[in-house]
């Protein structure tokens, strides 16, 4: 069984020129994407220490063939080390009914697997959280520093669909939906 792969420096598109510029600020660059909206998602894995999860809008399609998706985890979140450590991970697609689900795990110090979260171990024994719209179990295949946060490749091996519903959006600091 194949583990996940670390990127290395030769792995990444080279840079031309310099610059004399540093980067915004953080408050600058968070200003400006609280007027993107983003699609949420919930991102579980299971440890020696039982299941983890967190809350992420980072979420994104990378590729189709082969599939892979991408979502960036926070070093300093409570499950950092179990998603870098796990090899299969299960994403969540959240509909517009699911914000305090969103927010039970974008809440530090919570107890995200407890009632009223429904959840039943999946495929690989990730965690899958029941009642979402979708959900994939993915085999992470690479992890790439990237700020404070590490950036996750995963390639989905299972799809889950479960009653459609209008996707869970977040935008300038609150959650919404959008219709179809």
């Amino acid at each position: 069984m194949a583990r996940h792969h670390v990127w290395s420096a030769s792995a990444t598109c080279p840079v031309s020129g310099t610059s004399d510029e540093g980067p915004i600020t953080e408050d600058a660059f968070r200003g400006v994407f609280r007027t993107h909206p983003a699609g949420v998602a919930i991102v579980t894995a299971m440890g020696d220490g039982g299941p983890a999860g967190f809350t992420a809008t980072s979420l994104t399609s990378v590729s189709s063939a082969p599939p892979l998706v991408s979502f960036g985890v926070g070093r300093r979140a409570s499950s950092w080390a179990t998603v870098c450590a796990a090899e299969y991970v299960a994403v969540h697609l959240l509909g517009q009914d699911q914000r305090e689900l969103a927010a039970t795990f974008a809440r530090s110090g919570a107890d995200r697997f407890a009632p009223p979260t429904r959840w039943q171990p999946g495929p690989h024994g990730v965690p899958l959280l029941e009642g979402v719209p979708a959900a994939l179990v993915c085999r992470k295949v690479y992890d790439l520093p990237a700020g404070d946060h590490t950036l996750v490749i995963a390639q989905p091996i299972h799809a889950l669909e479960g009653d459609p519903a209008h996707p869970l959006v977040y935008l300038d600091g609150r959650y919404g939906s959008v219709s179809r």
